[in-house]
């Protein structure tokens, strides 16, 4: 499916924010997939998987989550972040990663759904949100807020278990979790799980084989081109059953 992208502006209570867009080229209308980007934020690898995304049938939009701070890239980045890099970058992200509350968490989330179903091109039904790294956590939290407007949830290599197993209770949403091999005890595997049959979704949480933090992304160090496919075997089927054009 061919797909078109264009650059948006979504307006917030604290401002505009900066979004990449990625969409069908053909006129009708489509699910709304909500796409939270890693700490590195909207960069090249993040367009080319929204892209992806999209010529699956799906208008995806991908927030520039710093845009207190500045437009996308916040920080210069590297074509390739290397670990050496990433420990120089990440020093300049944690300011902005801490000053991301969980109640600008929520404030923005309302504004990027309300802004994503309201595009005339979008189906009127329910969105899915997906999310990578700290994205992760966001698409949780923006899920368990929603859930008469979210309904399916996925990520990648996230912190979803960081608010607790509380932080779980509202979701309504089906859910897939990919975990890290390093990002998960057997422990807290365990608490997640039962956090998840206690509030009573459809979900599967596992850890892929063999992986790294940041086994999605293709221009670090962390990159594992197996585990992406295993992420699209995951999401897509996910998405499909779960969204309609509307």
């Amino acid at each position: 499916m061919r797909t078109r992208t264009r650059t948006l502006h979504v307006p917030t209570a604290d401002g505009r924010a900066d979004a990449f867009a990625a969409f069908p080229d053909d006129g009708e209308r489509h699910p709304g997939v909500l796409m939270y980007p890693d700490g590195f934020g909207v960069r090249p690898v993040l367009r080319d998987m929204a892209r992806e995304l999209a010529g699956h049938g799906y208008h995806v939009l991908v927030p520039n989550l710093f845009y207190r701070h500045g437009p996308a890239p916040v920080i210069e980045l590297p074509e390739h972040i290397g670990e050496e890099a990433r420990q120089t970058l990440f020093a300049q992200l944690m300011p902005l990663i801490e000053a991301h509350t969980a109640q600008r968490t929520l404030s923005d989330a309302e504004a990027y759904l309300a802004f994503l179903t309201g595009l005339p091109d979008v189906g009127t039904g329910p969105v899915g949100v997906t999310g990578y790294c700290i994205g992760g956590l966001l698409a949780v939290r923006t899920a368990a807020a929603h859930p008469g407007r979210v309904a399916a949830v996925a990520a990648f290599h996230g912190p979803v278990g960081a608010d607790g197993p509380g932080g779980l209770a509202g979701l309504t949403a089906q859910v897939h979790f990919g975990h890290a091999e390093g990002d998960m005890t057997p422990e807290s595997l365990g608490e997640l799980d039962r956090a998840l049959e206690k509030a009573g979704v459809g979900y599967t949480s596992e850890v892929y084989p063999g992986t790294v933090h940041g086994f999605t992304m293709a221009d670090t160090d962390a990159f594992d081109p197996a585990a992406l496919r295993r992420h699209w075997d995951r999401l897509l089927p996910l998405l499909g059953r779960t969204l309609s054009d509307g």
